[in-house]
């Protein structure tokens, strides 16, 4: 029998009992209607509110972990298959090449957004239902209901991006079901617009929200921007992130707050905005949604207090930032002395090799020249994204009994290549390279313990969306429209609290906007789907994806779209078609 994500019924009535721990079952005298009494499933789950609230904090889980915790295959579909970086840890291994309709790599997408698709539509199912009780009152199922259309368009949005046309599904799988068939874009589009206007007119104000990290109208119209631009609805993009910029006490921050562990003593508002615990702070008014950590917190990933608690001993609720886009420093073996480079942290009676401001990444995700330092050309000095605090350059032995202690790592110490002995591509994509160490590193909060892996991971909590980006959003859309001094103005928002030189009108374009999404939110943005609806993904790959191994990935022209999965074409028969080129 073939395994289908979409249509897989068993699999859907699992996750409902894995939302929860317990405590939900029901009694009923009435022994001869069959019901399940005595084991948890989504029949008695989501018999009542707060049943339903359980799931909602489930889907907030899930996302969070398929986002941010896990292996490699997040990179690829966050950047790494895109023109801002590559896999430092293998250059060569993960390309265009590989990027085939059985490589359960790039499965994953796929897999993920149906399963958050099929826990919406079940949810949906019961919050519909007349016999679902405990509501406070019409407004809260109403409210609850926007929340689950707001993970099930989330999912549309990103399956739409990387896949074209895909099976809509807006009703719970309930019986077998295997004659699944690709929808029209047009019409995934018109639900995903649907749900996210019924979310925007029902979802709590900001600030107004039962816990944080719950999603708000912010949020909603936030995502439905970037919907409008991905359908080419410019207008219409415009207006929803003016409701987001204008309606909500939103703005960006431009003084410095929160708790900062400034270890370099050199920081700045933007090396605050992702400081440890500053993301959710009430003063905090540039974050729209954020997704929330938190190590050893009781309760399993989304079935605490909050919407994405986490349960570190079981593995959920860890961020894998450092990992994914630091390199590894700590394999750069010994100095031109014959001494390790770097001796890390003393614990346990031995030297871990590891960093506690640096952690232990693998360098899933290598930012490209054009990252590095093309994009920060005319501000290298002033700009503060770039500033060494937020951007780590400079790495520097440490090993007292080195002559070379405390000096800067500098490749030409150990003499030229051809008789050194060191691979020259391990250098400098995988051992030492620039690091967002601001953005995505966790300076003395790395909680896991030094020895084991797991040191790579961080419990900092991070942004789904922030004002910054709903600017540089709208700037998109008036770009496309011509209005280029409004696109200036949004623009000149952003880089006035980097402390950039305004641009000017006429130096106004995508090619310049792209840019400044880089500055302003590498690590942060779905790069692909951004590439996809300006039309540049196959030139910017091509430009300036400066892959040693497999310069432009070695990306084809079909490559624009991904592959459908060939477990779920043939599970349908071959009723679910492929994209063109995969055949």
């Amino acid at each position: 029998m073939k395994y289908n994500f979409i249509s897989n019924t068993i699999f859907s009535k699992l996750i409902a009992v894995a939302f929860f721990l317990g405590g939900l079952f029901g009694c009923n005298d009435d022994f001869l209607e069959e019901k399940p009494l005595d084991f948890l499933s989504s029949e008695n789950a989501y018999s009542e509110a707060s049943g339903i609230k359980l799931g909602i904090n489930g889907l907030h889980s899930y996302l969070r972990d398929v986002l941010y915790y896990g292996d490699d295959a997040i990179v690829y579909f966050y950047s790494s298959m895109a023109d801002v970086s590559y896999n430092g840890e293998n250059p060569g291994g993960v390309t265009y090449e590989v990027l085939t309709p059985s490589n359960s790599l790039f499965y994953k997408l796929w897999k993920n957004m149906y399963i958050l698709i099929s826990r919406s539509n079940e949810l949906l199912l019961y919050i519909d239902e007349e016999e679902t009780t405990g509501w406070d009152s019409p407004e809260q199922r109403a409210l609850y209901k926007g929340e689950v259309l707001f993970f099930r368009a989330y999912a549309y949005r990103l399956l739409t991006s990387f896949y074209g046309d895909v099976p809509l599904l807006v009703d719970a799988v309930t019986v077998p079901k295997t004659e699944f068939v690709r929808t029209s874009l047009k019409d995934v589009y018109a639900q995903v617009e649907s749900d996210l206007l019924f979310a925007t007119q029902h979802l709590p104000d900001p600030g107004k929200e039962e816990e944080k990290g719950r999603v708000t109208k912010g949020a909603a119209y936030h995502l439905l921007s970037e919907v409008y631009l991905q359908e080419g609805k410019y207008k219409e993009a415009v207006e929803a992130a003016t409701h987001v910029i204008d309606d909500f006490g939103y703005r960006l921050m431009t003084e410095r707050f929160g708790a900062t562990t400034d270890v370099f003593k050199t920081g700045d508002v933007f090396l605050d905005l992702f400081a440890y615990g500053n993301q959710n702070l009430s003063e905090n008014k540039e974050a729209i949604w954020v997704a929330q950590f938190g190590a050893n917190l009781s309760g399993g990933g989304g079935t605490g207090n909050g919407p994405q608690g986490s349960n570190v001993s079981g593995g959920g609720g860890q961020n894998n930032g450092p990992r994914r886009h630091g390199p590894r420093y700590y394999s750069l073996g010994n100095d031109p002395a014959g001494y390790a480079c770097i001796l890390g942290e003393f614990i346990d009676g031995k030297y871990t090799g590891y960093s506690d401001t640096l952690s232990r990444p693998v360098s899933w995700s290598r930012p490209t020249y054009h990252v590095t330092h093309e994009v920060w050309a005319s501000d290298w000095d002033n700009d503060i994204r770039n500033a060494p605090h937020n951007i780590k350059r400079t790495y520097y032995f440490q090993n007292p009994e080195s002559p070379y202690n405390g000096q800067v790592i500098d490749f030409s110490l150990w003499g030229s290549y051809e008789t050194n002995g060191r691979n020259p591509m391990k250098d400098t994509c995988n051992f030492i390279y620039p690091y967002w160490i601001g953005k995505v590193g966790d300076p003395c909060h790395i909680q896991a313990e030094p020895l084991r892996s797991g040191g790579g991971y961080t419990w900092k909590d991070c942004y789904f969306m922030r004002l910054a980006e709903t600017y540089l959003n709208r700037a998109e859309a008036y770009i496309q429209l011509g209005e280029m001094q409004k696109a200036a103005d949004d623009i000149n928002v952003v880089r006035s609290r980097a402390n950039a030189k305004p641009v000017a009108v006429g130096d106004v374009t995508i090619d310049y906007l792209l840019d400044e999404r880089i500055r302003e939110l590498y690590t942060e943005e779905f790069r692909e789907v951004v590439l996809r609806r300006t039309g540049k993904f196959l030139e910017y790959l091509r430009k300036y994806n400066n892959n040693p191994q497999a310069p432009g990935m070695n990306v084809k022209d079909h490559n624009v779209l991904w592959p459908i999965p060939q477990t779920e074409i043939d599970a349908t028969g071959g009723a679910l078609t492929q994209n063109p080129g995969y055949n």
